[in-house]
């Protein structure tokens, strides 16, 4: 198994990059096309495996969270413009559903007693309790019309309840959940998200980090300059 774990978190994002690309293009300026819709499903998989990974990682989660948040806000207006064509409020953009599965995540840990403590110790009721308080917040998403709405934020919690699990478990559960449930037209491709997650070796990779949040409200703006342009 580990001699085709080649993959560290920053080669994840690079294909997650890749396939946001190609799946926002698509539905911009070739709605009518279907295989850069396809090729695009393997992103938010992706994307939400590391956004788990980030979470379970990371030394400051106040921090982790504030960053999600401030580029939240930034990518809002971009995203307005690159899908809308204007300012608005019928969608908001992934990191706002990301913001919102941290703090799912935040609460269900609070609440079963903080990230390290033994599970075999926590009653079951405040399990249940965390993942009832993951499952408002998944609504949440749902009312505020993010992203992805509660899929994401599931998908998110899945990922990061089962980290300690094998990592072909892990992978296969997390990507099962959105291949199961986003099955129509060009999501049949979702599950093969498992098979780059599946490749991960668990290491961090070479860091430019501030360079996967800078992408995301870039290349929405240019791709909203590319649609003015176009007159799109």
């Amino acid at each position: 198994m580990k001699r085709y774990q080649v993959l560290d978190g920053t080669m994840l994002k690079i294909i997650a990059m890749i396939s946001m690309v190609f799946d926002h293009a698509g539905d911009i300026f070739f709605p009518g096309v279907m295989w850069p819709r396809m090729i695009g499903r393997l992103a938010m998989p992706i994307f939400s495996f590391c956004i788990a990974e980030g979470f379970a990682h990371t030394h400051d989660r106040k921090k982790y969270l504030m960053r999600i948040g401030m580029f939240a806000l930034i990518s809002e207006i971009p995203f307005d413009l690159a899908f809308e064509g204007k300012p608005g409020l019928g969608h908001q953009n992934i990191m706002l559903t990301y913001l919102l599965s941290v703090i799912g995540l935040m609460l269900f840990d609070r609440i079963r007693g903080g990230q390290d403590t033994d599970t075999e110790h926590i009653p079951a009721g405040k399990t249940v309790l965390g993942v009832l308080a993951v499952l408002a917040i998944a609504v949440l998403s749902l009312l505020l019309r993010a992203d992805y709405t509660i899929f994401a934020v599931i998908s998110v919690f899945l990922f990061y309840v089962l980290r300690k699990k094998h990592p072909l478990i892990r992978s296969g559960i997390g990507t099962a959940f959105l291949a199961f449930t986003r099955t129509m037209s060009y999501y049949c491709t979702t599950g093969l998200s498992f098979i780059p997650l599946a490749m991960y070796n668990g290491k961090r990779g070479k860091g430019l980090k501030w360079l996967f949040y800078v992408f995301y409200p870039g290349h929405l703006l240019l791709l909203a300059a590319i649609r003015y342009i176009l007159h799109i």
